[in-house]
């Protein structure tokens, strides 16, 4: 059974969302503060957490920063605020999703599943004993682990989230193919129209700090303008 966090200050709230979760097969535990949901959040083994933004004394934003330094989990972030700024910035982060209130519980149900299906698939690909046929990605500079899910640039690991590392391994994997933002959102979210396709610009943006000499000349992830983006051999 699936082990879920919420962290939520707002008390009714967060009992909603438990009391909808559960009756769905999830154990779920709330923490109503900061403090106490990043000290549940780094000790304990939790298969994903629902992270409130607004929170008072050490916000949504701290937490996800050090939990993400510390776990790769999914990690879903909720907030009152309209401003893509909010989202942007979480996505940046390292969170896997964004959702504003009020939203609906059934939508927030979906959204777990989904995530939570991504992240057994992806760990599930990772462990498999047997080699596939082409087990690293090298060129110019850049050597994708896929058995070991690691990403070495010029010869030193870099660290990826993992829609991050999957965004790239998709991209690598179909080299001078151009595809669309609903194209990449379709493919590594496959949440349909439960996200935003903003998602993929700042995770375009963040690869191209990790894995490019000079972001701003990228060459690998090239935009290809008003169709997508397309990885260079």
């Amino acid at each position: 059974m699936k082990h879920i966090l919420i962290v939520e200050d707002d008390t009714v709230i967060a009992e909603v969302e438990k009391d909808y979760l559960e009756a769905n097969g999830y154990t779920v535990e709330v923490a109503h503060s900061g403090e106490v949901g990043l000290q549940k959040a780094l000790t304990e083994p939790y298969d994903l957490i629902i992270l409130d933004l607004m929170l008072p004394v050490v916000d949504g934003f701290a937490i996800l920063r050090e939990v993400r330094e510390a776990k790769n989990i999914p990690i879903l972030l909720v907030s009152a605020k309209k401003e893509d700024i909010d989202k942007i910035r979480g996505l940046g982060l390292g969170a896997d999703d964004h959702i504003s209130k009020p939203f609906s519980l059934g939508e927030l149900v979906a959204r777990v599943k989904a995530h939570l299906a991504r992240y057994d698939r992806l760990v599930s690909d990772g462990s498999q004993s047997q080699r596939a046929p082409q087990d690293e990605i090298r060129m110019r500079g850049l050597r994708i682990d896929k058995l070991a899910r690691k990403v070495y640039v010029r010869g030193q690991e870099v660290a990826f989230t993992s829609k991050e590392y999957e965004l790239l391994l998709f991209l690598a994997t179909h080299p001078n193919w151009v595809f669309s933002k609903n194209d990449l959102f379709e493919k590594i979210w496959g949440l349909d129209s439960l996200g935003d396709i903003a998602t993929v610009t700042v995770h375009i943006s963040k690869l191209r700090e990790k894995i490019e000499i000079d972001p701003t000349k990228p060459q690998y992830i090239e935009t290809v303008w008003g169709v997508g983006y397309r990885f260079q051999l």
